[in-house]
């Protein structure tokens, strides 16, 4: 998918930019760009609004496809889930789930996203070799910081050393005061006196956070990363999220299934109908505000010098967001990744044709699409639910070859 700058650009033209009004777009390798090329290809894209790419705040890549705990039951804070889940380690599925090669389930985890109009996420958990690769589904957050959790088990770097470590441009992530316990309610004057509360120290979940702990965050220049699928799930409730987005202090995460939401747009789209913040501000936090928090500068808009990370979807005649919010994975009609598509809708395949993208025919959910094929495989497919392959697979074009 890499190398797109060896192909023409792009003119897309007729469609309604997020935010704005109708304009063309111009894409040249993976930038959008302020004019077109000699060897621009137009594409109509009328009736459609473009939307900058979902950026996922928080996930954990490899294990998408890990069954969650069984029943409904709430837990005081994500150390009790910790604990319950030892048992749950024994289970016959959860065994022939983590028995996949770590490699495929952090490209599972990284094609679901890619499903649902995300194009870069925030991996909290060790570099794995694959997410350097060049057909790795999505973008993933890379030079950052992070520690786990302030207590719990021993896993991933030590916490002040890890904090010490991260230049101050880059993010440091902890998760922090997931829970409703007085463990959790202590989590952020605790890292306060030990020196790692700064400006870009960012707080994964912080459910047990009071007024006085969202007010510190605010005053330092921190953030934090909702994920109120997950913390409804475990926790029974999640944080008021609308003073931290108030301040521009907050990003939006989907966290993995294993405690989460299916997806980013299911966030969404359950967080518009909850009512405590419009979709103008929920499509905020998983665009211009997460590339905000994660120190994303060429992410999260759609201008001149950006990313071409791309969501196009029906214009329905209503406000720019709510085109997006509250709609499904299948419901999206394209997602583009640096400047080419990577999923679409059948009829956009002329438009691949011209980028010089190998297809697969799919089923999402039941409606028919265009996966570039770089991104999967027949045993990857077998892995997301709702995902199928239409036909088997043919051999791959040579480079430069059409349909």
């Amino acid at each position: 998918m890499r190398g797109a700058a060896l192909l023409p650009g792009f003119a897309l033209s007729g469609a309604r930019l997020a935010g704005a009004g109708r304009a063309p777009l111009h894409l040249r390798g993976d930038r959008i760009v302020a004019r077109a090329g000699i060897r621009s290809v137009p594409v109509d894209l009328r009736d459609h609004v473009i939307f900058p790419g979902l950026i996922n705040a928080h996930d954990h890549l490899q294990v998408n496809n890990v069954p969650p705990l069984p029943g409904d039951a709430v837990f005081p804070s994500a150390y009790d889930w910790i604990a319950a889940f030892q048992s749950h380690f024994a289970a016959p599925a959860t065994v022939a789930s983590l028995a996949v090669p770590k490699a495929r389930r952090m490209r599972h985890g990284g094609l679901k996203n890619l499903l649902s109009g995300v194009t870069f996420v925030a991996h909290h958990d060790p570099w794995h070799p694959v997410l350097d690769g060049p057909d790795f589904p999505v973008g993933v957050l890379r030079d950052h910081g992070w520690s786990y959790a302030l207590h719990g088990p021993a896993y991933g770097p030590p916490l002040r050393a890890s904090f010490a470590a991260t230049p101050f441009g880059m993010p440091w992530m902890i998760h922090l005061a997931e829970g409703t316990d007085d463990v959790a309610a202590n989590e952020l004057g605790e890292l306060d006196r030990m020196g790692c509360l700064a400006a870009n120290t960012v707080l994964i979940h912080g459910v047990g956070m009071g007024t006085r702990d969202v007010a510190r965050v605010i005053e330092v220049g921190a953030s934090v990363v909702w994920c109120p699928g997950s913390n409804h799930r475990l926790l029974g409730r999640s944080l008021d999220p609308r003073p931290l987005q108030a301040a521009g202090r907050l990003a939006l995460g989907s966290d993995s299934r294993l405690s989460g939401a299916r997806d980013l747009l299911e966030e969404l789209r359950t967080e518009a109908a909850r009512g405590e913040l419009d979709g103008e501000a929920l499509l905020g936090l998983a665009t211009s505000d997460a590339a905000r928090v994660l120190r994303l500068p060429a992410r999260g808009r759609i201008d001149p010098g950006y990313v071409a990370d791309l969501v196009i979807v029906e214009d329905r005649g209503a406000g720019s967001a709510h085109n997006l919010v509250g709609l499904s994975r299948a419901d999206l009609r394209a997602v583009v990744r640096d400047g080419l598509p990577c999923l679409a809708d059948p009829d956009f395949a002329p438009w691949f044709d011209a980028a010089k993208v190998d297809t697969m025919s799919v089923t999402l959910d039941g409606k028919p699409k265009l996966l570039a094929r770089a991104f999967a495989d027949a045993d990857l497919l077998a892995m997301e639910p709702g995902l199928e392959l239409v036909a088997p697979l043919r051999p791959a074009r040579r480079a430069g070859e059409c349909a």
